[in-house]
């Protein structure tokens, strides 16, 4: 966020905190049901926001519903992000890979979709890498953050042994598949595409670790991941 362009951060903030919002509600609740309730009640936010309702007296809430209508944003995906944190609310692991990915895509490339459009960028090769970086960028969370999570994220059609592998591989895939446009991507899209660069790295520190996610030295923060971001901002690089 804090490479984007001044005018634009306020409002990636918001969409951020937005985020932040939803993805913690399963963490929040004692009770699927509570969840619901919580992930409705900012579902009848955003529709207020695109249809022109009364804003809410939260602020989140409040900013968001600016940005969404000074900056038209796309509804779509924000119907898609509350949709895919409703699956956290279960308990049972995705029944395939693909299952599991089609959960990164509503829940982190939507976001990224969202970013972009904050961005002004709205050309095809844009969106094609932003899929494979909020996928990737995704399934690299869900590992580095397996030893901390009580819901199995290991696809039920992978073999348990090889799991961790497998989803570091088809993060790995969507990477290249992001990078492979690079050159077709307008700078001014960058921003919402650097979590490239943690997914990559994340996936480098987990691969050191004899692929262990539960390795203690995986639970110590990058002391350099701000750099690493600068510098690719510096070289339009993701």
């Amino acid at each position: 966020m804090l490479f984007a362009p001044a005018a634009r951060r306020e409002a990636l903030f918001a969409l951020y905190a937005f985020n932040y919002e939803i993805a913690r509600v399963r963490d929040t609740v004692t009770q699927p049901m509570l969840g619901q309730i919580r992930l409705q009640w900012w579902r009848e936010n955003i529709a207020a926001a695109f249809e022109g309702g009364p804003v809410r007296h939260h602020p989140v809430a409040k900013a968001l519903t600016t940005v969404i209508r000074d900056l038209r944003l796309s509804r779509d995906h924000f119907d898609r992000l509350i949709e895919g944190r409703e699956t956290d609310l279960a308990d049972e692991p995705p029944a395939t890979l693909a299952a599991l990915e089609d959960y990164a895509e509503a829940t982190s490339a939507r976001l990224v979709y969202l970013a972009l459009e904050v961005l002004g960028v709205h050309d095809p090769p844009a969106s094609d890498a932003g899929l494979h970086v909020g996928i990737a960028y995704s399934l690299a969370g869900l590992l580095r953050a397996m030893p901390f999570r009580a819901r199995q994220i290991i696809p039920a059609d992978i073999p348990t042994p090889n799991g961790v592998i497998e989803l570091a591989a088809a993060a790995s895939r969507h990477l290249r598949a992001a990078r492979a446009r690079r050159n077709r991507i307008p700078r001014s899209a960058l921003p919402a595409l650097l979590p490239a660069v943690i997914a990559q790295r994340s996936l480098t520190r987990l691969k050191r670790a004899g692929n262990n996610p539960f390795d203690p030295a995986l639970a110590i923060p990058d002391p350099l991941q701000s750099w690493r971001l600068a510098a690719a901002a510096l070289f339009n690089r993701f």
